[in-house]
């Protein structure tokens, strides 16, 4: 493990070096994840505009819900979409010989070889909307470590199912509408899951578990959170994340490296 500690710290540390070059696309990303938070604060203001509120969830509350899809958003532009999307490139070009060949794990590499500060705004505006809202509503410390803990399982579910999608891109080279695809129906996470009527929220709990990304976890920081709940994201979890590493060692079956 200490030695995978040592390559991931050499690999951000080389990654930011080389995007703070351009350290106006920071402030340029700052500004744009402002804009889209602006953007969803006020799709979510349309719905409460008449007294209206989504059964159990008061505005505050609803907060805490996009709070938590903003963090994954930054999550996802942090970490998993500047190292995911590559996948394709490397099975495009062959340089996935050379991965397979460093003596560390290859799923490893493929995940964290880099990370975009771009993203940071986003975990920023997203933990600031938590907190906000959270004063409130009045919630204790401890609500907030509760959270922290399904968020955590959150953050692995979503790793894992990108990186599911990315290793199809052995069989499927060109895999960014699926990717697209997967985006759009995450956005679902921006609202509780009892906005939607019950035949979609059986497909955002079991099917595609949005539910457990972004409810769940605001759940959790309310205080009010199912243990259930937060097992199942746990086993769900875990057993994504078995899963993305054995659907990797599988798809590498059917890879024709460049020199074949």
């Amino acid at each position: 493990m200490g030695r995978y500690f040592k390559v991931l710290k050499l690999f951000w540390a080389t990654a930011l070096a080389a995007e703070l070059e351009y350290r106006v696309n920071f402030l340029i990303s700052a500004l744009s994840s402002f804009g889209g938070l602006i953007g969803s604060i006020f799709g979510l203001f349309l719905f409460y505009q008449n007294d209206y509120t989504f059964p159990g969830w008061n505005w505050n509350q609803s907060l805490i819900v996009l709070g938590v899809f903003t963090v994954l958003q930054g999550f996802s532009t942090t970490f998993l979409a500047p190292n995911l999307n590559r996948i394709v490139r490397h099975i495009q070009q062959g340089t996935l010989d050379f991965v397979l060949l460093k003596p560390i794990s290859s799923q490893f590499w493929l995940s964290a070889n880099t990370l975009s500060p771009w993203g940071l705004p986003d975990l920023l505006f997203g933990g600031l909307m938590i907190g906000y809202a959270g004063d409130r509503l009045g919630l204790p410390l401890y609500f907030y470590l509760l959270g922290i803990v399904p968020l955590l399982f959150g953050f692995v579910i979503l790793y894992s199912l990108w990186f599911m999608l990315g290793a199809m891109s052995i069989w499927f080279v060109k895999i960014y509408n699926v990717t697209e695809v997967l985006r759009g129906l995450l956005e679902a996470g921006r609202f509780p899951m009892v906005a939607y009527p019950t035949a979609y929220r059986f497909f955002f709990t079991f099917i595609v578990p949005v539910t457990f990304l972004t409810t769940v976890p605001a759940e959790a920081f309310l205080g009010r959170g199912n243990l259930g709940w937060v097992l199942a994201a746990g086993v769900l979890g875990a057993s994504l994340l078995w899963s993305s590493s054995a659907f990797w060692r599988f798809a590498l079956r059917f890879y024709t490296s460049a020199s074949s």
